[in-house]
């Protein structure tokens, strides 16, 4: 039977099924490829804590750049969360049948290709590893610049495969309101893409990130279904004395589509990351 104190102790429990879609977590210690910036130590447990005040519970880990893909660190921590997190892994075309089945068990649902990053991957492996990806449902998730939405498009025509784009499409601050990477955005969301709405800061704006607020409305009217937000913790734009707070990084979506469409936001990456 339920006591009085535990059941007064779950009432007051916050709710933790949001979810934040773009973390990165960092061992101090393991090897980095040389980048645009050195990672400090920033463990899963850190973030955790973090997201829980926002009513986060889930956390999908997406692989950094400066590890390559040596994706052993997000795998470890997806084995340690009982299923509570999913993961975004980078992958070579060589990569075998079998360890995409494992990665999927522990709660890996996507690849990634950076075309931003000096040491990010091209699109390269994507043919040899469109099949298998089929098979087991994953997505492509994109960090481009507006003007490689186009080519984007064109690949996700080829290969039919579920579509996702980091930090608002990478459509900047100063990307003008007729500017032909809309119309790539339209013809990707026409076709199922998500869009993250995370990563303010490598947009071409500053905190409380205004410039990007009818962006953030226009992203929403192309995808109104598929959109998720990221915090991008632990903000590698920054030193780790001067990171934002979390929060800050959630309020962009609130002051752009109001209280309770920024509350389905935060609660789509259920549909996404299933």
């Amino acid at each position: 039977m339920t006591t009085p104190a535990t059941s007064a102790h779950t009432a007051s429990a916050p709710r933790l099924d949001g979810w934040d879609t773009h973390v990165h977590i960092f061992d101090g210690h393991a090897p980095a490829q040389r980048g645009h910036y050195q990672p400090a130590h920033h463990p899963i447990d850190h973030i955790e804590a973090e997201a829980q005040r926002l009513g986060v519970g889930h956390l999908v880990l997406v692989q950094p750049s400066v590890y390559g893909t040596d994706n052993q660190l997000v795998l470890n921590a997806l084995q340690a969360s009982g299923g509570r997190h999913r993961a975004v892994v980078v992958l070579d075309g060589a990569v075998q049948t079998s360890s995409l089945e494992a990665m999927h068990v522990l709660g890996v649902r996507g690849v990634r290709f950076n075309l931003v990053s000096p040491v990010g991957n091209g699109h390269q492996a994507l043919q040899a590893l469109a099949g298998p990806l089929r098979e087991l449902r994953w997505h492509v998730q994109w960090y481009a610049r507006p003007e490689q939405l186009e080519q984007i498009a064109e690949l996700h025509q080829r290969t039919r495969l579920p579509c996702v784009l980091d930090h608002l499409a990478g459509l900047h601050a100063q990307v003008p309101a007729g500017d032909p990477a809309w119309g790539a955005l339209q013809r990707l969301a026409d076709a199922g893409a998500w869009v993250k709405l995370s990563g303010w800061y490598r947009l071409g704006d500053q905190a409380p990130y205004a410039q990007l607020t009818e962006h953030i409305r226009r992203v929403a009217a192309l995808a109104p279904e598929r959109l998720v937000w990221g915090s991008d913790w632990p903000h590698t734009a920054f030193d780790t004395a001067a990171m934002p707070a979390y929060r800050s990084v959630w309020a962009p979506v609130v002051e752009a589509l109001g209280a309770s469409r920024a509350q389905a936001v935060l609660q789509a990456g259920a549909s996404l990351y299933a």
